[in-house]
């Protein structure tokens, strides 16, 4: 897939261009451009990054934050609001709002899921995400108090592993999530994993 301008961008963010888009190991970004303005754009990385739920790493640190249980951890309650918690505070950040919106009308349809974790009634971090049969592709995640985005990684990854998933996707690799067992493989790897999680 190519970059789309503006009038293809509407289309292809519809709910059945996101699904054949991730179907096919493709992910989109808005990107400002040299004009200031925005450009959607596909990409599908080589190396990729993935977690295999059975080896996300607990570092001890972590343990102990898992331990106190000082928070509360829900699914698909408050998807809007994780989604623009990832957005907030970040400059030039790919979440426009024509992406918010694309990726609340996928989570209408049942395809984009959410993670939040609260700390005193207030959502202080989350990831979502798209789901397609056994395939979860990791979008992006947040935090307001530390820790809390690993936390709901964490949760993330024991109900996926709950439901069958071997892995799941992460698309680049960062510190973060090396801490927490992410590992890269080749694209065609990924692409052969992806066809026989989405066939099944």
């Amino acid at each position: 897939m190519a970059q789309g301008d503006a009038n293809s961008g509407v289309e292809l963010l519809s709910v059945k261009g996101l699904i054949s888009a991730y179907q096919q190991g493709y992910f989109p970004m808005d990107i400002p451009n040299h004009h200031g303005e925005y450009e959607l754009i596909w990409l599908c990385p080589d190396p990729r990054t993935i977690i295999n739920t059975a080896k996300f790493h607990l570092s001890r640190s972590m343990s102990r934050v898992l331990v106190k249980q000082n928070y509360v951890i829900t699914y698909n309650q408050d998807f809007r609001g994780v989604i623009h918690g990832c957005a907030a505070g970040r400059e030039d950040t790919w979440l426009t709002p024509r992406m918010i919106e694309a990726y609340s009308r996928l989570h209408d349809c049942g395809y984009a899921h959410s993670v939040e974790v609260y700390c005193d009634d207030q959502l202080s971090g989350g990831v979502y995400g798209v789901k397609i049969a056994k395939m979860f592709f990791a979008e992006s995640m947040f935090h307001l108090r530390s820790n809390m985005s690993k936390v709901a990684l964490w949760a993330l990854n024991e109900e996926l592993k709950r439901q069958g998933h071997e892995f799941f996707d992460c698309q680049f690799m960062n510190s973060h999530l090396k801490s927490l067992g992410a590992e890269e493989i080749t694209q065609a790897e990924f692409l052969q994993r992806l066809r026989q999680a989405v066939d099944l």
